[in-house]
């Protein structure tokens, strides 16, 4: 006999939740693994002793987790989800009975009390220390990354900076970047008196996110921002990630910052794989400062060879600070190039002319040579190329690619969907967390036999 589902409702159901979510379910393996207690003690000094009890700061960190876990952008469609998915529910902790939390509520409270209490960047270090506690991290060898991604703000929102003045009257987010300004104490490498000049485009700004700058790769333009990233190259944990605008510049400015903080991690890394952006002398010679050797290949200036005799082929003598070219003709200092931070050496139109390799030397009228403030960096980076360890270290770094792959196409963070650094900010590092997560369960899903402690 066929049967026929009665879809009648009974006015009593006998249901718990917790015995509907199987035992290697993600979120209840996160919820084994790791304990978000420490989020209640970190805002309790941001919420009265009086009044009517707000919304639980966990239970809202824990919907973000969810959307951030399973690619659900929009923080309307995750209240909608959480409404009727059992997992999500469960991991809430928000019963059939409870009412879920508005999605105003999230806008709320990320620019009030989160923005306020650093929640974000500490529940990011939370995991990494989780990581490094339950022994995941090596932190020897380390690569640095940064990719583009998307600004959400139109190509057509820029005016000229001489109009944001104007723009402030009308538009309070222009108002509240222009007072950002105002209050900033601008740091200027000392290293380089003279910043470099602005681009065309670049002197222009977005007056729907300030912060987003101008960026073109692959043919393709757009606002946007960097998301840098420092993993641990063994397994793929990400210590370290920062926002910053999408300006080549601000990629070495990050990675110094996101070093520093491992080492605040009580880590000490041996080395630092990064693509040819950041071989720059100056940050190799900060690296080696830091016992960090630099698998990085060297910025090269194609203008100091010209098909000419090489810088190689002078001899130098450094008490004179004099280099002597083949038939033994000085070139001496003659100043400094600060904006590409060169010393200067030359010879004069009298020394050069009637020498018989002149032609095989220069077609000027006499030889200039330049050479890097930091060339004994330089020279112990391009040392570092032939080794064991500078080939396996190049090897790895593009597992930092795959975590931006799995980034924009599992977690759908192709463009952000908050304006402003801070807001910016706040995405990359919970994802990060979350791809954190992922690598910590798996790799706690092989160790059996290990107790399974408390963060707290």
């Amino acid at each position: 006999m066929m049967g026929q589902s009665n879809r009648s409702e009974s006015l009593f159901y006998y249901f718990k939740l917790e015995d509907h979510i199987p035992e290697h379910h993600l979120l209840r393996l996160i919820d084994r693994t790791i304990d978000l207690g420490f989020i209640r003690a970190k805002m309790e000094t941001f919420y009265s002793h009086t009044g009517r009890p707000s919304i639980d700061p966990e239970v809202l960190l824990r919907m973000m987790l969810i959307g951030y876990l399973y690619g659900i952008t929009s923080e309307r469609r995750l209240v909608e989800e959480v409404k009727m998915h059992l997992a999500y529910r469960w991991f809430t902790g928000l019963g059939f009975d409870q009412e879920i939390p508005d999605h105003s509520t999230f806008s709320k409270n990320r620019h009030g009390r989160f923005k306020e209490a650093g929640l974000f960047r500490d529940l990011f270090q939370e995991i990494v220390q989780r990581c490094i506690k339950e022994g995941l991290v090596e932190g020897k060898n380390l690569s640095v990354d940064g990719t583009l991604v998307a600004a959400d703000a139109s190509r057509y929102s820029r005016i000229p900076r001489e109009q944001l003045a104007e723009a402030a009257k009308v538009s309070q987010t222009v108002k509240e970047y222009l007072e950002e300004l105002e209050n900033k104490n601008p740091v200027i490498d000392e290293e380089v008196e003279t910043p470099p000049s602005r681009t065309k485009e670049q002197n222009t700004v977005s007056t729907t996110d300030p912060d987003a700058t101008w960026a073109v790769k692959h043919g393709q333009s757009s606002m946007a921002y960097f998301d840098n990233y420092l993993i641990d190259n063994k397994s793929r944990v990400i210590l370290g990630a920062e926002a910053t605008p999408a300006l080549f510049s601000q990629e070495v400015v990050a990675a110094k910052h996101l070093v520093e903080q491992v080492e605040s991690l009580g880590l000490h890394p041996e080395s630092l794989g990064a693509d040819k952006a950041y071989g720059s002398g100056a940050f190799l010679d900060w690296l080696f400062k830091k016992n960090i050797k630099p698998h990085i290949p060297v910025i090269e200036r194609a203008h100091q060879t010209h098909g000419h005799f090489m810088k190689e082929q002078f001899s130098y003598d450094k008490e004179q600070d004099v280099f002597y070219c083949p038939q033994r003709l000085p070139l001496r200092f003659r100043g400094l190039n600060r904006q590409s931070q060169m010393r200067v050496y030359s010879s004069t139109p009298k020394q050069c002319q009637g020498c018989p390799k002149k032609k095989l030397c220069t077609p000027g009228a006499y030889r200039k040579l330049v050479v890097h403030w930091h060339e004994g960096a330089r020279e112990k980076a391009r040392a570092l190329v032939g080794t064991e360890e500078y080939a396996l270290s190049r090897r790895m770094r593009y597992r930092i690619e795959s975590l931006f792959a799995e980034l924009k196409h599992q977690l759908g963070l192709r463009k952000v969907r908050l304006r402003r650094l801070w807001n910016v900010s706040e995405q990359f590092l919970m994802a990060a967390a979350v791809q954190n997560i992922k690598r910590l369960i798996k790799y706690m899903a092989q160790q059996p036999l290990k107790p399974l402690l408390n963060t707290t």
